[in-house]
């Protein structure tokens, strides 16, 4: 680190620790810790189900057992494509405890998603629910995956729910008959063994913890080589910021954001288990049915992305509602917009920061401090042990001043280790163990940061990464069309949505809701556009190629204006928190 006083120390509360002494652990060495300290302190509230850290260890130590007994050796992968349920949580400590890879799956995946996603990891054992087992049961040849794991809602549930759930699906049509034996194994049996086991990585700066996949420069997909150093980094990074641990907390986590992102997971199944908190995992968004919980459990920690702030506050009977019990507020993936940011305040009294990652970073690398001079706007400082510049965009070297502006630039103990199965790849983002994230930024006089402009072409959805490439070529497959393009557009409330421009063939006619539901089979939900505009022609440069800022600027100014367009076919609601489903890169 630097021995130059940053200026941002002079606006951090007096006392907030700035250099911290970062320890590399296993992650299930948190897990045993709170088990061992806190046993009886409760893990996890969910339905009528309540599991105490000493029962978390319990399960996860028997759901390890199992891993083994299917052949998981250290260093294999396995896969966990769940939302938010107990299961999840089990399934994730397991594996650890198995000396697994984790690899976390997004259940919204569609074919040509998943296909990657597991030829490129190679996951030994999938586990995943019965809700999706219609999208998985048609691939398994193509996946090569050895063991699939199937869970059903009943297995987080508690007497008598636990009964009472299956009977109900099989009432209302919803049960999905699923024929286990040979490479298909249910998860209760992995679950209900009376054998235990656990293991622990001797080197954590070397052993891999997860995979977590993500958006690259040519838009497939590849997995962020996270170690067990890199989170138990991260995760004593933001104990440093919050400023309590499980000897002085009383918090309880609602867990909205999906388990499967890096932003869900670091901030809602792995600080609760270091503060021995208990957390409440959230299989699907709802803002009524997230007030109904607020109401009943009382929760004091949200992690979040705007929009879900946004939509909470959007509710027509939000004052019949008691806000106050949350104290703290993490915000990602997209900007906060100002006037919101200040309602919920308003209505929670809490205190919020604001910050800046992406996954290949586990994620967090700068946040507005929670205790300090919060600048609205900015990403804020960076986080403990954390460096940050600014670097020239024509040499890509020369380290810029305040108020000039270029590339953004981290080196930190949560920086990956590389891209699995893809050195070249890396070689390009991670230089001298600085990560490139090609966002362009710049720093102002206080020492706060603010991100100006992202990699081109990118779109960054609820969190999530969006290459409009691909979106670009489903698009294309549709016989109707002639040409399209889709961006990112700013939105008055979500921050941006995906668009899409499209010039039909001679003599067609589409409609919205027939592109919209095309794509929906092609894509994940998140990647459909919200809004599509249809053309004569599109933009373009003097040797042919789309002008997207063009396009961009259009909508910029329409916004200003305050005549953008809020049309489009809607997205049905997704499995997974919240409707624009963040995912991907945390910022």
């Amino acid at each position: 680190m630097s021995n130059a006083t940053p200026a941002w120390m002079a606006h951090i509360a007096e006392g907030a620790p700035v250099h911290p002494d970062l320890t590399p652990r296993s992650l299930q060495s948190y897990l045993d810790e709170a088990a061992e300290k806190y046993g009886d302190h409760t893990a996890v509230i969910f339905q009528n189900l309540r599991l105490t850290y000493r029962q978390l260890k319990d399960r996860a130590e028997a759901f390890a057992a199992s891993l083994r007994g299917l052949g998981v050796n250290p260093g294999d992968r396995v896969a966990i494509m769940m939302p938010n349920m107990p299961q999840t949580v089990i399934s994730f400590w397991g594996a650890l405890k198995a000396g697994a890879v984790v690899v976390m799956t997004n259940p919204l995946y569609m074919e040509k998603e998943l296909t990657h996603h597991f030829t490129d990891s190679n996951p030994k054992v999938l586990i995943t629910m019965d809700l999706f087992w219609s999208k998985i049961a048609p691939l398994r040849d193509k996946l090569k995956v050895e063991t699939y794991v199937v869970s059903r809602i009943a297995d987080g549930l508690a007497f008598p729910l636990n009964l009472l759930q299956p009977l109900q699906a099989r009432k209302q049509g919803t049960w999905t008959k699923i024929a286990c034996g040979g490479s298909v194994v249910p998860w209760k049996k992995l679950a209900g063994t009376s054998r235990r086991y656990s293991c622990t990585p001797e080197e954590p700066a070397k052993a891999l913890a997860l995979l977590q996949y993500t958006g690259g420069t040519t838009g497939f997909s590849k997995g962020a080589m996270l170690t067990h150093a890199n989170l138990s980094s991260q995760i004593q990074q933001l104990m440093a910021i919050i400023q309590c641990d499980a000897s002085n907390s009383s918090h309880i986590f609602l867990s909205i954001m999906p388990f499967f992102h890096v932003f869900g997971l670091v901030g809602t199944m792995l600080l609760p288990t270091v503060m021995a908190a208990p957390t409440i995992p959230v299989p699907r968004f709802s803002p009524h049915e997230m007030l109904e919980l607020i109401k009943k459990h009382r929760p004091t920690f949200f992690v979040g992305a705007p929009s879900i702030y946004i939509s909470l506050m959007q509710q027509k009977d939000i004052s019949r509602y008691d806000l106050t019990c949350i104290k703290l507020c993490i915000s990602g993936s997209s900007p906060f917009p100002q006037a919101s940011m200040k309602q919920f305040q308003e209505l929670t009294h809490a205190h919020i920061t604001e910050g800046f990652g992406l996954t290949e970073a586990s994620p967090v690398v700068a946040a507005n401090p929670l205790y300090g001079l919060q600048k609205i706007g900015s990403i804020g400082i960076p986080i403990p042990e954390t460096e940050v510049r600014i670097i020239s965009l024509d040499d890509g070297t020369t380290e810029l001043g305040d108020n000039e502006s270029g590339e953004l630039v981290v080196r930190g103990p949560q920086v990956m280790l590389g891209y699995w199965n893809h050195p070249e790849e890396t070689a390009a983002p991670v230089v001298d163990g600085w990560l490139h994230t090609g966002d362009i930024a710049y720093r102002d006089s206080d020492g706060y940061y603010y991100i100006v402009d992202r990699k081109k072409d990118m779109a960054i959805v609820g969190g999530y990464n969006v290459f409009p490439r691909e979106i670009d070529e489903v698009l294309h497959e549709y016989p109707k069309i002639k040409e399209a393009v889709s961006l990112s557009v700013p939105h008055k409330f979500r921050g941006e949505i995906l668009k899409a421009y499209i010039v039909p063939k001679d003599g067609e006619k589409i409609s919205k809701t027939e592109i919209a539901a095309f794509l929906r089979s092609k894509l994940a939900d998140y990647k459909v556009p919200k809004l599509f505009e249809f053309r004569e022609e599109l933009p373009k440069s003097l040797v042919g190629k789309v002008l997207r800022r063009a396009l961009r600027e259009e909508e910029e100014n329409r916004l200003a204006a305050g005549s953008q367009a809020d049309g489009g076919a809607p997205s049905a609601p997704t499995p997974q928190a919240p409707q624009e489903a963040p995912g991907g890169d945390a910022k």
